[in-house]
C-alpha cells in the first residue's frame, strides 16, 4: 500500500474536525438560508479583516518560497485574497448598508484577532513548508464547506453567491495548486518538518471552527 500524500494524510487525521465545522449551527443555518442577516453581516465584516491579514502573510509565505514559480503562485494567491475575494465582500458590504467608516470602526473579534496573528507568525518565524501547511485549512477547508454546502442549499438561497465563490471550479483548481505544492515539499522533508506542517495545519483547522463559531456567537471582546 502506497504512502498517502501529506495533504490526504492531513485531511484524514483532521476529518472529525472538519465534520464538526460542516455541523456547525452557522453552516447549517447558511445551507438553507436561514442564518439571520446580522450573523452573516458579523461573519462578512470579520473575513473581510482577516482576508487582508491573510494576504499578507501569503505574500511573506511568496517570499519565502525555494523557487520561482512559488513566489508567483504565493503573490498571485494574495492578490486574489485581497482583490477578488474583497469584491464578495463588497457586494455583501453594499447590500447590508455596512459603510466603509464602519467597517473600518469595528474591530477585530477575539477569534479573528487569534487566527490573524498565528497566521502571520506562522509566516515570519517558521521554514517555507510549515508555513504554508498553516495556510492550507483557509483555502481548502472554504472549499469542501462550499461544496457541501451547495450540493443542499435551497433555492433562492440569499446566501447563493457565497457558496458559487467557494464551491465553482475556479476557487477549487486554486485549492488544488496549493495542495501539489504543498506535497511536492512535503515529500522532501524530514520527519520533524512533516510533523511541525501536520501541527500547523491543525491549530489553522481548529481557529477555521472557532471563526465560524464566533461569527454565529457574534463574538467581540468582553469590555
Amino acid at each position: 500500500m502506497s504512502t498517502p500524500c501529506f495533504t490526504d494524510a492531513a485531511w484524514q487525521r483532521n476529518l472529525p474536525l472538519f465534520n464538526a465545522t460542516l455541523a456547525l449551527p452557522f453552516n447549517r443555518e447558511l445551507a438553507a438560508g436561514t442564518l439571520s442577516r446580522e450573523r452573516f453581516q458579523h461573519y462578512m465584516i470579520q473575513d473581510a479583516h482577516y482576508l487582508v491579514a491573510f494576504g499578507r502573510s501569503l505574500a511573506v509565505a511568496a517570499a519565502k518560497a525555494d523557487d520561482a514559480d512559488g513566489v508567483v503562485q504565493f503573490a498571485k494567491a494574495a492578490e486574489e485574497a485581497v482583490v477578488v475575494e474583497r469584491a464578495l465582500h463588497d457586494g455583501f458590504m453594499r447590500e447590508y448598508a455596512v459603510s466603509a467608516a464602519q467597517f473600518e470602526a469595528t474591530p477585530l473579534s477575539p477569534v479573528c484577532h487569534h487566527y490573524v496573528h498565528y497566521l502571520q507568525s506562522m509566516g515570519w518565524s517558521r521554514s517555507y513548508p510549515v508555513a504554508l501547511a498553516a495556510l492550507l485549512p483557509c483555502f481548502w477547508i472554504y472549499a469542501e464547506v462550499g461544496r457541501a454546502i451547495l450540493a443542499e442549499a435551497r433555492p433562492n438561497n440569499p446566501y447563493q453567491s457565497w457558496v458559487d465563490t467557494y464551491a465553482g471550479d475556479e476557487f477549487h483548481a486554486l485549492v488544488a495548486r496549493v495542495r501539489a505544492t504543498i506535497d511536492q515539499l512535503a515529500a522532501q522533508a524530514d520527519a520533524r518538518t512533516l510533523e511541525a506542517m501536520h501541527q500547523a495545519y491543525t491549530d489553522a483547522a481548529r481557529l477555521e471552527w472557532m471563526f465560524w463559531d464566533s461569527a454565529y456567537r457574534l463574538g467581540q471582546w468582553p469590555c
